[in-house]
């Protein structure tokens, strides 16, 4: 993809991007990507855009909860890999792995079944959204935990002014819109 096209596609995903302030709690602004899907145009645009910035060869993207699944399993279909849900904590029938992490409103917990992540496997972690970097970075440690090499991370939208990134120092972090 050239810079112009790539330019031109963030463009309209931020045309599409819906605001919605105090949601899920007062003094957060979410940002909704439904719109964004519902776009078949746009939405195809934005997979192949992931597919183009991953790394290499990937064994399995991982998405994480719960808009990330809907961008990591087409990203997976496309690179001929598998999907790994990384799910909120109770989510997932066990035995499963566990990291807990703070959010800008909170704290949470992600699981994955760590039978399905092979020792070895190349990783591609998928997101939305990357804003304070804390669901990143717990999932990027409960991979590696559970034997993968995470080679990148993916991002539909980077909020730069919440330095999401600087938890995720030593991966490689890409992100389609920066806001």
């Amino acid at each position: 993809m050239t810079d112009d096209a790539r330019a031109a596609l963030a463009r309209r995903v931020d045309g599409l991007l819906r605001t919605v302030p105090d949601f899920p709690e007062p003094g957060v602004q979410f940002r909704d990507i439904m719109p964004l899907l519902a776009d078949a145009e746009a939405f195809a645009e934005v997979v192949a855009a992931l597919v183009a910035d991953a790394p290499g060869p990937v064994d399995l993207v991982a998405g994480m909860e719960a808009r990330g699944f809907l961008l990591a399993a087409p990203v997976a279909t496309a690179l001929g890999a598998g999907v790994v849900p990384v799910r909120k904590a109770g989510k997932l029938p066990g035995p499963v792995a566990s990291a807990t992490y703070d959010l800008e409103y909170g704290s949470a917990t992600v699981e994955v079944q760590p039978f399905t992540v092979r020792h070895g496997a190349r990783v591609l972690v998928v997101d939305d959204v990357l804003a304070t970097g804390g669901t990143a970075a717990a999932t990027v440690d409960l991979l590696e935990r559970c034997g993968a090499e995470v080679v990148g991370l993916s991002f539909l939208v980077e909020l730069e002014a919440q330095a999401g990134r600087a938890l995720l120092s030593g991966h490689r972090v890409s992100a389609l819109l920066t806001l």
